[in-house]
């Protein structure tokens, strides 16, 4: 989906289209949750801080989340998704990988399925979505990002290496910003570079994840589309109001949050073995 959250509020609310929204709180503390692509014009994007959102686009209107509707609008287009195939593979509420090698509609062409699912989430939702088509989950999901907002791209099998050599490192599938510092510092910044590498050097360099790389760089990705997902972690965060520095006040607060840490951990009868603390500061690094 495009803009999720804010187009489903546009969508709600026809005084707010064509106008920059960010969905969350313009309060000092606040963080977008998302933009619509009027504020994106201006600079604005999701996590950052409505501060520094407001002083990009001083016009901006900020509306509270509204996260029951916005799942309830998901498994609308989780019920359009059904009518073409079962095998569908979510990556967050907006977003899913679909199979549609062998679909319910009859369909011969994947890309008339995307046209169809596009057409009917526009006509019936009222909201615009984007589709990548391709052979595997990378492509697909490089694909549907392209041509954002109301995109259509489709990746053929003869394509994928010239396509994959003219992208910049920071789209490929686990190349966050720590890493993709690491491959600028190796001298790789795109996929040509990317596709010159050996697979011992990006193992060296990377590990178990250098295996992706190296696959993903010649248009490999042999995972499936998993309708279910196993859940691998559970996490706990908090938004102070005011910044914090004394050593005591961040003890009660961290005690605060662990303690919602463990009741999720018990409701989702989970253990751990590996503790994450992420700390955001008032630059928001």
């Amino acid at each position: 989906m495009d803009a999720f959250y804010a187009s489903v509020e546009q969508r709600d609310n026809p005084k707010l289209c064509g106008k920059p929204l960010a969905v969350g709180h313009a309060e000092e503390r606040g963080v977008v949750a998302a933009a619509s692509y009027e504020a994106r014009r201006y600079g604005v994007h999701s996590a950052m801080s409505s501060q520094k959102a407001k002083r990009l686009c001083p016009e901006l209107i900020f509306v509270p989340g509204r996260m029951n509707v916005y799942k309830a609008v998901s498994r609308q287009i989780h019920d359009i998704f059904h009518t073409y195939t079962d095998i569908i593979e979510p990556l967050s509420l907006d977003e899913a990988f679909l199979d549609v090698t062998e679909n319910k509609a009859g369909f011969s062409l994947a890309i008339d399925i995307a046209k169809d699912i596009k057409k009917r989430i526009r006509k019936e939702l009222g909201l615009i979505a984007s589709a990548g088509v391709s052979y595997n989950k990378f492509l697909a999901k490089i694909a549907s990002d392209y041509r954002k907002p109301d995109g259509l791209c489709t990746i053929h099998p003869d394509q994928a290496l010239d396509f994959i050599a003219h992208l910049p490192i920071e789209s490929f599938w686990g190349v966050g910003p720590v890493t993709a510092q690491k491959m600028h510092a190796l001298g790789i910044h795109n996929g040509t570079q990317l596709q010159a590498c050996t697979l011992e050097m990006l193992t060296r360099q990377f590990g178990k994840a250098g295996n992706l790389y190296y696959d993903f760089a010649r248009g490999i990705d042999l995972r499936p589309v998993e309708p279910i997902r196993i859940r691998k972690s559970v996490g706990c965060e908090h938004t102070l109001e005011k910044d914090i520095s004394l050593h005591s006040s961040a003890i009660i607060e961290l005690y605060h949050v662990v303690t919602e840490l463990l009741e999720r951990l018990k409701r989702t009868n989970f253990s751990g073995n590996t503790l994450t603390l992420k700390i955001k500061f008032h630059d928001f690094n």
